[in-house]
């Protein structure tokens, strides 16, 4: 089997430290490599990978202003679809775009939907739908428009999140600077509770950091601590009481949800998209509406279990487990298209 693998640009994969897309899009690369599939990996040329790598754009667009998004995206789908014919199947998680090269070759497209940016994309996908196959990242986040061949969850190698049974005497928030994260809602809830809070992540909305998050900001109460890599990711992960994720969108899945649980860490999550997907409310976290409601939570995270938190994951979203489902897809599309 022969897997073209297509990364988005905007960062390297896998990313030194945001980057959702890359980061599944690593973790199924090299899953795949170790089950013997044959794989190319079209990504930045300093990506990292122990497959074959395919690379026409230096770095991610993202890392270098200097690189102009548009050109070197068009660079980037072209050089998958012109080798089309040296690959039994493209994957493309690069979103809407390189649909429209898929009528263009006979190699079957499988395309791995991480969300939509906005309803303005749909009509790419409807034009494509049943001539390219869908896959979901949560039942949430199925368009009633498309047609999907399956959904698959994302998985996390567990080796890089370590278990914490003893916490320390913080929350934390843990994902872009942004509205739809709810930094701000975040804010309120540790004040209100008394807690210290940590908050890590990208600035993605300068005015919103700086009218909501910056007048919060001290060393006692709460602390902005950047963009967190690997490493500093599994300590603030680890050590926190709780990840607060009080998000204002239907966000269509989460992955720092899973590597919170992954490291024994329970969620207070809004009861929005995914969400109940990912966590059973009392046993792993807890879905909640409002700013109310979790900080009623944070009074009861004594009674979750943090093992249990670590064996959900363990169950449900490893890598491997990921890994099986979409080869699993794969052969179901090889056998419809021969």
């Amino acid at each position: 089997m022969r897997i073209a693998m297509l990364s988005p640009i905007a960062w390297r994969t896998p990313p030194r430290h945001y980057g959702p897309w890359e980061t599944v899009v690593s973790l199924l690369t090299e899953g795949l490599v170790k089950r013997g599939v044959d794989v190319t990996l079209f990504a930045t040329a300093d990506s990292i990978t122990s497959a074959k790598l395919a690379a026409v754009c230096p770095r991610g667009y993202e890392e270098d202003r200097n690189i102009d998004a548009k050109v070197w995206e068009c660079l980037h789908i072209s050089e998958v679809f012109e080798r089309a014919a040296e690959f039994d199947l493209i994957h493309n998680q690069f979103d809407f775009l390189p649909l429209s090269y898929a009528g263009l070759v006979d190699t079957p497209v499988v395309t791995t939907i991480h969300g939509f940016s906005s309803p303005k994309i749909l009509p790419v996908y409807r034009k494509y739908n049943g001539k390219v196959f869908y896959v979901a990242i949560s039942d949430a986040d199925r368009s009633p428009e498309l047609d999907y061949i399956a959904t698959i969850h994302h998985g996390l190698d567990l080796g890089g999140f370590t278990f914490n049974p003893e916490p320390e005497n913080y929350l934390l928030f843990f994902g872009r600077i942004h509205p739809d994260k709810g930094t701000r809602e975040a804010i309120e809830i540790a004040k209100r509770v008394g807690k210290r809070l940590i908050i890590a992540g990208i600035i993605q909305d300068e005015t919103y950091f700086e009218r909501e998050v910056m007048p919060h900001l001290d060393e006692a109460t709460v602390t902005y601590v950047g963009s967190a890599g690997p490493r500093e990711r599994d300590r603030l992960l680890g050590g926190a009481l709780a990840l607060l994720h009080p998000i204002s969108f239907q966000e269509p899945f989460g992955l720092s949800v899973i590597e919170s649980m992954a490291c024994g860490t329970p969620v207070i999550a809004f009861n929005r998209g995914s969400m109940p997907e990912l966590i059973i409310n009392g046993v792993n976290g807890f879905l909640v509406s409002s700013v109310e409601e979790a900080c009623e939570a944070v009074s009861s995270l004594g009674h979750i279990d943090r093992h249990r938190c670590r064996r959900h994951v363990e169950e449900n979203f490893t890598v491997d487990i990921m890994v099986e489902k979409y080869l699993a897809v794969y052969r179901k599309i090889l056998e419809i298209t021969r």
